[in-house]
C-alpha cells in the first residue's frame, strides 16, 4: 500500500511521470526497425574463382584442388564440397552450427590468399569469398528501360546509384544489364616491330599521359591558389596523336602503330522489361536499418531523377518488400486497438466507466 499512497499524494508527478513514458514508447515505436525476414545466420562460406576458356578438368587441377588443400586446415568445418565446369570453379565450405561466419570469413580469405601463389597468373580476377546473409538481399528493384538505347540507360542509373547510396541505411546499390563506354587501343604487331617499339613502352606512354599532374602553388595577394595541369584525354582522337617514341629522329605518333576503338565493354549481365532493353537497380540496407524509410527516401529520388529521363524513358518497381512489411504493421495496429477497444467494452458493462477507463489506460502504459 506504500506505493499506492504515495503515487496518490503525488499524483501530478504521476501524470507527469506516465506521460513522459508514454511519449518515449511511442518514440520508440515509431522509429523501430521494420523487418520481414529474420536475421539468419547460415554457416556456409563460397569461393568462387572465374577463368574463361579453360575445360572442368584443367579447372579442377589448376584451381579446385589447389584451394581445398589450404583450405583443410580450418577449424569447426562440417563438409567442404566442390563443383568444377568450364570456366568456373565453385567451393562450398560449410561450418558447424553457432560458428561466428565474421571470424571464419577471414580465415578462408587468408586460406585463399596463400594459395593464390599456386593459381594460375593469368587470372583476371583473384578468387571471391563470400557469405549468404538473408538481410542483405534486396529491399527494393527497380527496372530502368526505355528507347534511349542501354549505354544511356546505364549512364541514368549509375547517377541514381550515387544519389541512393547517399541515403542513411542503405548499403550497396547494384546495377545489371546496360552496356558501359570504353576505348580500346588496338596495336598493330608489325609496325611496332618495323618501328621497334616494345609494347610496355606503348602501354607507359599511354598510362603516363592520361593522367592530371599538380602544378604547384601560386600566391596572389592575400591568397593561395593550387594549380593543375590537366592531362586526362577527353576524345579518343587526342590518345591518336600521342607520341610514344622517335625513329630516325622522327616522332611516333600513336596512330602509327594502333587505332583507336570507341566501343563498349563486354556484356556480363543483360536485362529486358516487355521485350525492350532495361537496366535493373537494387537496393540493399543495412543489418537493423528501417525498410519503409529507406524504401519512402529511394522513391522520392526517382521521382525526382524522372522528371530529367529522356523521352519514352521510365522506371518500374518490381520488387518491394515494404508493402508487405507497411501490411504486417498495419494488420498489428489494428489488432492492438481492436483488443483494447473490446477489453475497455466489456470493463464498462462489468465495472462501469471510471474503472474501465482507468484499466484501458493502464494496458497500453504497461506495455510501453
Amino acid at each position: 500500500m506504500i506505493i499506492s499512497d504515495t503515487a496518490i499524494k503525488n499524483r501530478t508527478s504521476v501524470l507527469v511521470l506516465a506521460l513522459i513514458i508514454l511519449g518515449i514508447g511511442i518514440y520508440s515505436y515509431m522509429v523501430l526497425p521494420r523487418e520481414s525476414d529474420p536475421d539468419i545466420t547460415i554457416p556456409f562460406v563460397f569461393v568462387s574463382t572465374d577463368y574463361r576458356g579453360v575445360s572442368a578438368t584443367d579447372i579442377e587441377t589448376s584451381i579446385t584442388i589447389k584451394i581445398e588443400k589450404k583450405l583443410k586446415g580450418l577449424d569447426k568445418v562440417k563438409n567442404i564440397s566442390s563443383v568444377s565446369s568450364q570456366g568456373l570453379s565453385q567451393i562450398n565450405i560449410e561450418f558447424l552450427p553457432g560458428t561466428d561466419i565474421d571470424e571464419v570469413l577471414t580465415k578462408v580469405k587468408d586460406k585463399v590468399d596463400e594459395a593464390k601463389n599456386d593459381l594460375p597468373s593469368d587470372l583476371e580476377n583473384d578468387p571471391s569469398v563470400f557469405e549468404v546473409n538473408i538481410s542483405e538481399m534486396p529491399i527494393v528493384v527497380y527496372s530502368l528501360a526505355g528507347t534511349s538505347g542501354p549505354r544511356v540507360l546505364k549512364e541514368i542509373a549509375d547517377d541514381l546509384k550515387d544519389d541512393i547510396e547517399a541515403v542513411p541505411g542503405v548499403l550497396e546499390v547494384d546495377v545489371t544489364g546496360g552496356q558501359e563506354r570504353e576505348i580500346r587501343i588496338e596495336v598493330d604487331p608489325d609496325k611496332l616491330a618495323y618501328y621497334r617499339i616494345p609494347i610496355t613502352s606503348l602501354q607507359q606512354a599511354v598510362v603516363s599521359e592520361n593522367q592530371n599532374t599538380s602544378g604547384g602553388a601560386i600566391t596572389l595577394g592575400d591568397g593561395r591558389y593550387q594549380l593543375k595541369v590537366p592531362g586526362e584525354f577527353e576524345t579518343p582522337e587526342e590518345i591518336l596523336s600521342l607520341v610514344v617514341a622517335t625513329h630516325s629522329g622522327n616522332p611516333i605518333y600513336l596512330k602509327d602503330v594502333a587505332t583507336v576503338v570507341d566501343g563498349i565493354k563486354e556484356e556480363s549481365s543483360r536485362s529486358r522489361l516487355n521485350g525492350v532493353d532495361a537496366v535493373n537497380i537494387s537496393v540493399k540496407k543495412r543489418v537493423g536499418e528501417n525498410i519503409i524509410f529507406i524504401s519512402d527516401k529511394v522513391d522520392l529520388i526517382i521521382a525526382e531523377a524522372e522528371k530529367t529521363f529522356p523521352k519514352n524513358t521510365s522506371i518500374t518497381k518490381l520488387m518491394n518488400k515494404s508493402n508487405d512489411i507497411r501490411m504486417m504493421v498495419a494488420d498489428l495496429e489494428n489488432n492492438i486497438i481492436s483488443g483494447l477497444i473490446l477489453v475497455v467494452a466489456v470493463l464498462f458493462v462489468a465495472l462501469g466507466f471510471r474503472n474501465a477507463l482507468l484499466v484501458g489506460a493502464a494496458i497500453p502504459l504497461r506495455h510501453f
